[in-house]
């Protein structure tokens, strides 16, 4: 069983054992892909995951492989973006970007500013009641903008009163 991945041609991609290293017109990106049994080799112009024994786990990780792979090659041609909301009704909401992390405060009226890692080189920009995240790994973009939603979680109020916080809209 194998699955095949074409490569665009703005695309370089090396396959050095385990690792493979994929560059493009935004950056590039390099990651670790490995499971028992399942070889990652590039040929002309595609990638092909393929595996001998297709067994349930080696197929389900073979597509695994080959989704981190399409991953990879749309964040260093077109990059990834998340945007956020910032929605308050009972204290107006501040956010700033300090070094590696997002500084929320007056959330609820707190006194302490809550933080929110920004993880794996992604990019914050606050534009007044929307927090855009970009970057070109998938994950670290998608992981910045739930550690910011996440940073928002109301605890001790009813959220069905207390709708405050900054949400993930796309």
């Amino acid at each position: 069983m194998r699955e095949v991945i074409p490569i665009p041609k703005d695309v370089n991609v090396q396959i050095e054992g385990d690792c493979i290293k994929i560059s493009g017109t935004k950056g590039e990106l390099q990651r670790e892909l490995w499971y028992p049994g399942i070889t990652i080799t590039k040929e002309d112009s595609e990638i092909i995951v393929k595996t001998e024994n297709p067994r349930k786990k080696e197929s389900a990780m073979m597509g695994t492989f080959a989704s981190h792979i399409r991953n990879m090659i749309i964040g260093v041609t077109e990059g990834f973006v998340r945007t956020l909301k910032i929605v308050y009704t009972h204290f107006p909401i501040q956010v700033k970007v300090e070094g590696n992390a997002a500084l929320i405060s007056n959330f609820l009226g707190e006194r302490k500013p809550r933080r929110a890692e920004i993880v794996r080189n992604s990019k914050v920009q606050i534009d007044r009641d929307e927090i855009i995240v970009t970057g070109i790994d998938k994950e670290g973009v998608c992981q910045t903008a739930a550690n910011i939603e996440q940073a928002t979680k109301i605890r001790r109020y009813d959220p069905r009163v207390f709708q405050d916080g900054i949400y993930v809209i796309g």
